[in-house]
């Protein structure tokens, strides 16, 4: 039972769905903004050969006049969408922030209000820091849950989702935390670099306790450092946290308890408005051992660790040194990103993450025209068709999983643009002048609303992204395929647009996250959204010798230099660009009608397709933040994605690539999986 959505990286009103209580002009249907027909030749590198690089092919001019904005760690197609975003989102708030009776008015204005909040001081958070230096080891479990429904937080992370094995109830989960840096590898790796960074860690948090005027904070800092790499020491894997058969561990909370001695956990989810008498378990082993550092751990090492959490979980409404601190070292240190954020940016992504649906309704009726709807729902109909076409074909499964996957696509629910209902925020008190307390109740409405779905119906109209957010999810439990209205737009999706380019941006994202529910994981969820092994014991073997070629082809790659993808932990969306390129190509193949694609400033049909797929792809990005995603992102580097190309036949036809050549695969070497 992990979170439930596997992205594609991290709009107007339904037929009788009223989006906004006030009227809004809608804005214009888009028109293309790259080149003629969709795509941006003028950043194609065409000294580069197609089969040395088919990245830097399509996208090497843009890659070295594009400089990355000094706010962001790296940037391309989506943060080109995500500005747009953020400018039209300001635009709303701006227009209501003078409105008393308008929570996202308010909370927006509020968050704006740097000298306020200065003015302030630590006032605000004073009360809580007073608490965590008072408590008692006993009544360490019961703050540690508050601190998390709060969004501080702690050695554990305790949610709420649909049960992977009774898909129509939720449940608890429990899964392992306490690390301060992104991943385990920071703190027991021997790269020079990540021990540089794990260095800057410990100082960040000296100074961060001296900033709060606390004393001892080098020793402090060290302390906490020193326990949070014990906990690194026991914590699973990132390739063994994303196994859904590993991570799902059902068993009571007494059991837990035997199992993982030394915590109260019955209190702790108690405190959390789950008084539940039984859990699914993520990584057990983990969570015994994180248990036993806890119980082992001095009181004062959990308390600063609670401390130091805190002030960095509420640094923007803070005084200002304390966002500068928080800044210099996760910005600076561990993105690379040389500047802070303009306020106004951060008041959006805070409004919008605190009350997103009442800012959603207007922006889907003023920014998402009908017309990209319905091209869109069209364009997934012929995917899903072509998905089905291709099960048909396939030589490896067995005609009794064949039927049962035509079963699961029939079952699939596409959502297009934006939710059918909207989430109540009655509950929420937003006060103005009170940016701290904004943030803090606004966390807490949030945990408050998950953990609020033990016991109640499956809630299938919900949504794990805003129209807002540049990206599209699949959804194993809910059966479902997700793309927000933000992703409907040029180079993704322009319905004015050469159908080659939609095809291979938007057609294969869309096949991409339909394919998510057939790769080594989705491949697990039935028809119902049950983890459960449908396949035949054959089919499994085979699938699995063909995902192996794949993650060994993408173990080979080397960014950075020391520094491989990792094929496994990269497994399931490699295979999802895999197939979903190869079922956008057959459908866009389909659309033709039989007919010859016209040849468009040179370019055939078919090559239009794949320029169109490896230019949604463009990015460049600051090294310190590469180096944290070949850690953590389950995704590959934008070059790497692209260049799956190399294991499609109709690209060799399109390009031809020859044998020499750095991407050339003889036809035996091409993984060909769906």
């Amino acid at each position: 039972m992990k979170p439930f959505i596997f992205a594609l990286l991290a709009a107007t009103a339904l037929g009788g769905i009223a989006v906004a209580q006030q009227t809004v002009a809608a804005a214009p249907a888009a028109t293309p903004t790259f080149g003629s027909f969709g795509m941006d030749t003028a950043g194609m590198d065409k000294s580069v050969a197609p089969g040395d690089n088919f990245y830097d092919f399509a996208n090497g001019t843009w890659a070295k006049n594009t400089p990355i904005p000094a706010d962001k760690s790296n940037y391309g197609s989506f943060n080109l969408l995500s500005d747009l975003s953020d400018e039209r989102t300001k635009g709303i708030l701006e227009g209501v922030a003078g409105d008393p009776n308008s929570k996202i008015g308010v909370a927006y204005s509020t968050y704006l209000d740097r000298p306020a909040i200065d003015a302030k001081g630590m006032a605000p958070i004073q009360p809580w820091l007073g608490r965590i230096k008072a408590i008692t080891r006993a009544a360490y479990p019961a703050l540690l849950a508050e601190a998390s429904s709060a969004g501080v937080g702690g050695p554990f992370a305790a949610y709420v989702g649909q049960d992977d094995k009774n898909p129509e109830v939720y449940a608890l989960g429990l899964s392992q935390s306490g690390l301060g840096l992104p991943d385990r590898d920071y703190y027991l790796s021997n790269d020079a670099k990540l021990a540089e960074t794990k260095g800057a860690y410990q100082a960040h948090l000296a100074r961060v306790l001296t900033l709060a005027g606390e004393a001892n904070a080098d020793a402090r800092a060290k302390a906490i450092v020193d326990f949070e790499t014990a906990i690194a020491k026991v914590s699973w894997t990132r390739v063994d946290s994303r196994d859904a058969d590993k991570t799902y561990n059902k068993m009571s909370v007494a059991d837990l308890e035997k199992a993982a001695p030394g915590f109260d956990f019955a209190t702790y989810f108690k405190k959390q408005g789950a008084p539940v008498d039984t859990l699914i378990v993520a990584q057990p082993s983990a969570i015994a051992g994180i248990a036993k550092l806890v119980a082992d751990a001095p009181l004062g090492v959990l308390q600063d660790q609670l401390l130091v959490r805190s002030l960095d979980n509420f640094a923007d409404v803070l005084p200002r040194q304390f966002d500068d601190e928080q800044f210099a070292f996760y910005g600076k240190v561990l993105s690379g990103t040389p500047e802070q954020q303009a306020r106004w940016k951060r008041a959006v992504q805070f409004t919008t993450g605190s009350l997103d649906d009442e800012v959603s309704k207007i922006y889907v009726q003023k920014y998402f025209p009908p017309a990209t709807k319905a091209v869109a729902d069209q364009l997934v109909k012929n995917i899903i068709a072509a998905m089905g076409a291709r099960i048909d074909k396939l030589s490896w499964m067995a005609p009794e999983t064949k039927k049962k996957a035509h079963e699961k696509l029939a079952a699939f629910t596409p959502k297009i643009g934006y939710p059918s209902k909207w989430k109540d925020y009655s509950a929420l008190t937003i006060t103005k002048g009170d940016a701290f307390g904004n943030n803090w109740r606004a966390n807490e409405w949030q945990h408050n609303y998950n953990f609020g779905h033990l016991g109640k119906p499956l809630q299938r109209w919900e949504w794990g992204m805003t129209p807002m957010t540049v990206n599209a999810y699949a959804n194993f439990g809910m059966v479902e395929i997700v793309f927000p209205a933000a992703i409907l737009q040029p180079p993704f999706f322009d319905p004015d647009a050469d159908p080659a380019i939609n095809y291979g941006g938007i057609g294969a994202v869309i096949g991409h996250e339909l394919s998510h529910h057939f790769d080594d994981q989705g491949a697990k969820y039935d028809k119902t959204g049950k983890l459960t092994q449908w396949w035949t014991d054959a089919d499994v073997a085979a699938f699995n010798k063909l995902e192996a070629m794949l993650a060994a082809q993408y173990d080979a790659y080397e960014p950075l230099p020391g520094m491989h993808v990792n094929g496994k932990l990269t497994l399931g969306e490699n295979s999802a660009d895999l197939a979903g390129l190869s079922v956008a190509y057959d459908a866009y193949r389909k659309s033709l009608g039989g007919n010859p694609a016209p040849v468009l400033d040179g370019y055939t049909g078919d090559q239009r397709f794949y320029l169109g797929w490896a230019q949604v792809w463009r990015r460049n990005y600051r090294e310190q933040n590469l180096r944290q995603r070949l850690l953590t992102d389950p995704h590959s580097p934008s070059e790497q994605r692209a260049n799956i190309v190399r294991n499609m036949d109709p690209w060799y036809a399109a390009f031809k690539p020859q044998p020499g050549q750095k991407l050339y695969l003889a036809p035996e070497q091409r993984v060909r999986i769906w």
